[in-house]
């Protein structure tokens, strides 16, 4: 006699589901980066420059989905070659065509976008490759699904097609997996850039209070000492992970410098983070000075005796 679960089954099938979602879109997702970075683009659609946030969102989402669509789809079959889950049951059909309903839409989605593409003149070899790995991951998705639905007896554990599509999903996620880890940015790279924009903020409110300064006194600062009198917010004056104060130079009049140790460089354009960082604001990593200047033309100076 069959043995029926079906709020238990309908967890497994949905929580694959759900894992399966995020283990494509991840896939897919790597992918895209690694075309993004590797083919430059002459149109500059369908998101064409590279995303280490994207990057690290799917490799994130891979570590944890991948595993958990594996373990669900091996608890399901577990149970149809036991018979506690019948091969028919409305639970297993209902979403299984589910599944395949989803696929399907995206692969005719994306054969519409790519006819829409060719008749745009957008067809290109990078957005070509991009269309073939959506259309490709949702083919071996339907492919799959629906050859689990129509096979006439129970599963077996020795399904040779079952062997094939496992060890083939396997093979794909890992291959992207391991390919991503060649182009993601590394954590302590991340942390080093996050406070080196940091201190790059803290430059700009450092200049900004010269500025200020200026305007009042019709001179620069001698010291950063001098201008925490105007201001007095004490972490624009300091690195944010070290603490240590930056170096200020009166360099002459109207300029002068300000020196932090930076973790990272900022002056390569393939950096995606950096390569609309503003000319002024590059630098190398280790100790750098960075230039500012005073144009006193239009600066409105403020009268003796007002204040800021």
């Amino acid at each position: 006699m069959t043995k029926i679960n079906a709020p238990k089954y309908a967890f497994y099938y949905l929580l694959a589901l759900v894992a399966l979602i995020f283990s494509a879109l991840s896939v897919g997702m790597i992918v895209f980066q690694l075309i993004n970075k590797n083919m430059p683009d002459i149109f500059g659609k369908f998101g064409v420059d590279f995303s280490p946030d994207i990057l690290k969102f799917a490799i994130s989402a891979i570590i944890i989905a991948a595993p958990i669509f594996f373990w669900m789809s091996r608890l399901i079959y577990k149970n149809l070659a036991k018979g506690n889950l019948d091969k028919d049951a409305g639970v297993r059909r209902w979403l299984t065509y589910f599944i395949l309903f989803v696929a399907a839409v995206i692969i005719i989605a994306f054969l519409i976008v790519t006819i829409n593409s060719f008749l745009n003149g957008d067809w290109t070899t990078k957005f070509l490759l991009k269309m073939l790995t959506v259309v490709g991951i949702a083919a071996l998705v339907f492919s799959f699904y629906l050859y689990d639905i129509r096979r006439l007896v129970v599963i077996k554990k020795t399904d040779r097609v079952l062997k094939i599509y496992f060890w083939g999903a396997l093979a794909i996620i890992m291959t992207a997996f391991i390919c991503s880890l060649f182009i993601v940015e590394s954590p302590a790279a991340a942390r080093g850039r996050l406070v080196d924009e940091r201190i790059i903020n803290n430059f700009y409110s450092l200049e900004s209070s010269v500025t200020s300064y200026y305007s009042y006194h019709k001179n620069l600062p001698a010291t950063l000492n001098e201008l925490r009198a105007e201001n007095t917010v004490s972490e624009i004056y300091v690195d944010p992970a070290t603490n240590q104060e930056f170096t200020y130079h009166l360099v002459s009049v109207t300029s002068y410098q300000l020196c932090a140790t930076f973790r990272s460089d900022n002056k390569a354009q393939k950096n995606i983070y950096t390569q609309y960082a503003e000319e002024r604001m590059r630098h190398g990593s280790g100790y750098q000075c960075l230039d500012f200047k005073i144009y006193p033309e239009n600066i409105q100076i403020v009268p003796a005796g007002k204040q800021l």
